[in-house]
């Protein structure tokens, strides 16, 4: 499989839509507890936790539709929780996220899932599960029944996640499926258990590995093994296609329409895998919503994936934060920003991963060991370097009548390819006071020339908690003097 270009999943990502997504499946509250660990108890050989901070987030199937909110989607759920303080601080957390929650019914016999995990620095030391997983029965099974069928209809996907804690009985994934097919809606799996029979006529299942493993009982190794157990998933419950996943191994997937491939995996390293399979199920979901193919859907997951399991705990992806990932896979060109969207998107991404933003803007003409250096120096201040450039109108302005030797689409080609710079973007005014502005940078660079003159943009970078520095400059070495030198020599290239 050669898979789908880097450039249409960026494009993809970009015009995307904002489909309705119901989730049907399993509530469950995440808590964090975080604190010290600096002594083992008196009591039992066990470390004592000094409490600092604590912090809910929504798992299970909340943490599905917050990623699905977070890609711009429209969420709809649909579950059970508990008549008690825990199911209301979910709700709470649900609708503060703008996801309809009226399609969850309540069960006064059963408490609200909470998961508590308790953490000294980046480690998980322990982890307290209160909850009741017997299937879900009587009138509340009933209720969430009977308010499925008008969810579906408007749906563009549905979703089940399934936690093994109750919700999903035969009877609700019975209801959503049949109500589906009646809409014509796809209907997404994550699964739980040997037994796909449950999900039959669903369109497609999202197995981990060892799921999978389970529901077609041996062991799984060679990617050929993987292509015979998706066609026995999706024999086994009358599915479109199979989806496994492959933690460090990546995504394999194959469908009955021939679609058949393997991603490799994304991740630059592993910190917390919690919530990646609900990462790949929420982006999948997307995107087949949004009409695209079961390939490019699969692509797109596996780099969302890639960027959560370097996160601490359940992490939603945002589109901002999906296409900066894809631009760090995409040739040289992907660099280049052609739009204020463009540039916004990419500035919130790397401000979410708490990156320090370098700035710097020049005609940048004829490129030479001077702006090289220079270069360097810049991106050695921070994690991030943006580079403006003059378009040509202003550089003409700027510069006088000759110049730019070379267009504004060349300088920014070339600049994009030097592995110092991580984006670029032309500005027309003369100088760069609203850019600075729109970036609002961490750190802006300018030659140590400019020291006299007044650097632009020095009171709005300080004034925003920013600092500003002076390159040093390489004797000898500017355009001016490059092309001086030509002109005395004609046989002299530029």
């Amino acid at each position: 499989m050669e898979g789908v270009k880097p450039l249409d999943l960026e494009a993809i990502v970009l015009k995307a839509g904002h489909p309705r997504i119901l989730i049907v499946g399993d509530l469950i509250l995440d808590r964090y507890v975080a604190g010290d660990v600096t002594r083992i108890s008196p009591e039992a050989p066990i470390p004592v936790l000094t409490a600092r901070s604590a912090e809910e987030r929504l798992g299970g199937a909340g943490n599905v539709a917050a990623n699905l909110v977070a890609m711009g989607a429209e969420v709809d759920v649909a579950g059970v929780i508990g008549d008690d303080g825990w199911g209301k601080a979910l709700r709470d957390l649900l609708e503060k996220h703008g996801i309809e929650t009226s399609a969850c019914a309540v069960d006064p016999t059963r408490p609200t899932i909470l998961k508590t995990r308790m953490m000294s620095g980046a480690h998980q030391i322990l982890r307290v599960d209160n909850e009741d997983a017997r299937p879900l029965a009587g009138k509340p099974s009933e209720e969430l029944v009977r308010m499925l069928p008008e969810r579906v209809k408007k749906a563009r996907a549905v979703v089940l996640s399934d936690y093994g804690k109750g919700c999903l009985n035969r009877e609700v994934i019975a209801a959503v499926i049949a109500a589906a097919k009646q809409a014509r809606v796809p209907v997404l799996v994550d699964p739980k258990g040997a037994d796909y029979s449950r999900y039959r006529g669903a369109t497609l299942v999202t197995p981990n590995r060892k799921e999978a493993e389970e529901a077609v009982g041996r062991k799984l190794g060679k990617i050929e093994e993987y292509a015979k157990a998706a066609d026995e998933l999706m024999a086994l419950a009358e599915l479109e296609a199979a989806v496994i996943t492959l933690g460090g191994g990546g995504i394999y997937f194959k469908s009955r329409k021939g679609e058949a491939g393997h991603v490799q995996a994304q991740a630059r390293a592993v910190f917390d895998v919690t919530g990646a399979g609900d990462t790949v199920i929420a982006q999948i979901a997307f995107h087949v919503a949004d009409g695209r193919t079961l390939e490019a859907a699969v692509e797109l997951a596996n780099q969302a994936a890639g960027i959560v399991v370097g996160r601490l705990g359940t992490h939603a992806v945002t589109r901002s934060e999906l296409l900066a990932r894809l631009r760090e896979t995409l040739p040289h060109e992907g660099k280049i920003l052609r739009t204020a969207t463009e540039l916004d998107q990419l500035l919130a991404a790397w401000r979410k991963e708490k990156k320090r933003i370098v700035f710097t803007n020049g005609c940048f003409d004829v490129l030479h060991v001077g702006h090289i250096e220079y270069l360097r120096f810049a991106r050695d201040k921070g994690d991030a370097l943006i580079v403006a450039a003059n378009d040509d109108a202003s550089v003409r302005r700027l510069k006088g009548a000759g110049r730019p030797v070379n267009s504004c689409e060349d300088r920014m080609a070339v600049l994009a390819a030097l592995e110092m710079v991580d984006a670029v973007f032309s500005f027309e005014e003369d100088t760069p006071a609203q850019v600075v502005e729109r970036v609002t940078p961490d750190v802006l660079v300018k030659g140590e020339d400019w020291a006299d003159k007044g650097v632009v943009g020095r009171e709005w970078v300080e004034k925003h908690g920013g600092v500003v520095h002076l390159a040093p400059l390489v004797p000898g070495k500017s355009t001016s003097e490059i092309l001086k030198k030509a002109r005395r020599d004609p046989s002299t290239s530029c």
